[in-house]
């Protein structure tokens, strides 16, 4: 039996043993994450160990169906370098490198790719990434937030949670300090922790709010330190390691599922609907049909 078929770690393959991957149509999870300020108590890397571990806990759960890629670790944070130690990378640079990525997935045979991101800022800029593999290759390629497995199950959030909506689960809250509990406990700052409120939340506008389950219609997100004193934007004190337990379990059954069911699903196929057929190729760096 080829190695390929017990080991999800990218990275620990070799070459032709990534070629019996891609015979086994393995599924690509790319972690993607920040480094970035997460209040007093958790530190920098929490956007690194939350989507890793999940991704991680996924492999070695079904090592058969995907290959984990070593996490994009700088992630598009501008909007909070007012707090030392964050460390952004432009947003361009950040899609084009992920999108890099992919495409040399792609080029190499992978069809199945997943971008589990760490970070809530990066989603729109992973989003865009994932569209434009899904127009430029023949692989398809999907953007999903950890915490976003969390809504499967209708009743898992309803059960777990017991912060304030909106604003109780942001960032450095109740949900991310639970798992940083869970996966490295012996990094968190236990006797600094305290919720952090924001500004624009408390206005109780029904247009403008911020959770990670929800967000106002018209938001303005701009500086974070323009609207939180510490960093943190939520209830890191309702936060407990058996909590982080329940998420960490809970993640990585919807995440194998996901996978599961992505791995063996046909692709769409795609039919240019022109009476008649254009005379010019799409003017960017588009795949043509067939």
């Amino acid at each position: 039996m080829s190695r390929a078929a017990t080991e999800y770690r990218y990275e620990k393959l070799t070459w032709p043993e990534i070629n019996d991957a891609i015979d086994m149509g393995k599924v690509c999870v790319v972690p993607c994450g920040a480094v970035e300020q997460h209040g007093h108590h958790l530190p920098l890397d929490v956007d690194l160990v939350c989507p890793l571990g999940i991704a991680r806990g996924t492999g070695e759960r079904i090592p058969d169906k995907l290959l984990v890629l070593p996490i994009v670790a700088y992630g598009y944070t501008g909007h909070v370098m007012d707090f030392p130690g964050t460390i952004n990378n432009d947003f361009e640079h950040f899609m084009h490198h992920v999108l890099d990525i992919t495409k040399s997935l792609a080029y190499h045979g992978f069809k199945k790719i997943v971008l589990l991101n760490g970070h809530g800022s990066n989603m729109p800029n992973l989003d865009l990434v994932a569209r434009r593999t899904n127009l430029e290759t023949d692989a398809e390629c999907v953007c999903c937030g950890w915490w976003n497995l969390l809504t499967v199950d209708k009743d898992f959030m309803p059960n777990w949670r017991e912060s304030a909506f909106p604003g109780g689960c942001a960032h450095a809250c109740e949900l991310e300090t639970s798992l940083y509990l869970f996966l490295d406990e012996d990094n968190v700052r236990k006797d600094k922790i305290k919720n952090g409120t924001i500004r624009f939340n408390e206005e109780g506008s029904p247009f403008s709010f911020i959770d990670l389950y929800g967000q106002g219609p018209a938001t303005v997100v701009s500086w974070t330190s323009s609207y939180s004193e510490s960093g943190v934007l939520g209830e890191p004190e309702l936060a407990t390691k058996e909590k982080g337990r329940r998420v960490y379990e809970e993640a990585v059954e919807q995440l194998s599922r996901y996978v599961t069911w992505f791995k063996d699903r046909p692709k769409d196929v795609r039919t240019d609907r022109h009476r008649r057929p254009p005379t010019m190729p799409i003017p960017w760096n588009q795949r043509p049909i067939g």
